[in-house]
């Protein structure tokens, strides 16, 4: 009895230090898996798989020592680029495609490091995304401010810059929020269009924004000035009044805008 007592504990004893062996060198292969980078004075860890997931690049080059990199003081490989950007062109290689943040404007910069780094798949994409850019900007867009059963009633405000005229329209959201007294529901937005629900003509021509009980909202008059103060601030200029039948730009059903 005390014999397989005495058996099962030193097959226990056994077990322990297999399993103690597995995992250190499990630990030992994670660790040899993993790269610290010091690019430009910041600092990557990444696994050796993600750097050589395109062959013939520059980071496959450092990791199968095709390529000498000079180590920095703590014994890291250190590349002499731009460390902020490296981001990207890491997240390129983790993903498999380009993905930027909001309102990204680098684009020249990150196609210097995809050609340094030799990644022939980024370089193609952010040269595609600079030429839709390029497209995009050269493209006049429009914000249109009208009635909600008669589109010929209302304002027309014309920008060859989209990130302008999302402004312009958070701006005269805003303001007509503000004097519609809790009445959101008076207007409805889409991609390039706020349709209020109520508009009639003054005696004097001016068109005004009114609620159901009739009751004083917001003028048009207001809307432009908003839209034409905005403008200026952002270094914008009014190119011409696109109605020049009114006589003034008090008066002109549209207005454009160009830097």
């Amino acid at each position: 009895m005390e014999c397989k007592v005495n058996r099962r504990d030193k097959d226990k004893e056994y077990e322990g230090k297999h399993n103690s062996l597995e995992d250190a060198d499990q630990g030992k292969n994670c660790k040899s898996s993993l790269m610290t980078l010091n690019v430009g004075g910041y600092l990557y860890i990444t696994q050796k798989q993600t750097l050589t997931k395109y062959p013939d690049t520059f980071l496959e080059g450092i990791v199968n020592g095709k390529i000498l990199c000079p180590f920095d003081a703590d014994g890291h490989y250190f590349i002499d680029r731009d460390g902020l950007l490296f981001r990207h062109v890491l997240n390129f290689l983790r993903n498999g495609e380009l993905l930027l943040p909001e309102g990204f404007r680098e684009n020249q910069l990150l196609a210097q490091e995809a050609e340094f780094f030799q990644l022939k798949g980024l370089a193609e994409e952010v040269k595609s995304r600079w030429e839709k850019e390029q497209l995009t900007s050269r493209e006049t867009t429009f914000l249109e401010i009208t009635d909600n059963h008669d589109r010929s009633q209302g304002l027309r405000i014309f920008c060859n810059a989209p990130d302008f005229i999302s402004k312009i329209k958070s701006r005269i959201v805003l303001v007509s929020k503000s004097r519609l007294d809790g009445f959101p529901e008076e207007f409805s937005i889409s991609s390039n269009i706020i349709q209020f629900k109520y508009f009639i003509k003054s005696e004097n021509g001016t068109r005004l924004v009114l609620k159901e009980d009739n009751t004083f909202v917001c003028t048009l008059e207001t809307l432009k000035f908003e839209a034409i103060m905005m403008a200026l601030k952002c270094g914008f200029r009014l190119l011409t009044s696109l109605d020049c039948s009114k006589g003034s730009i008090v008066h002109s059903d549209a207005l454009h805008f160009i830097k």
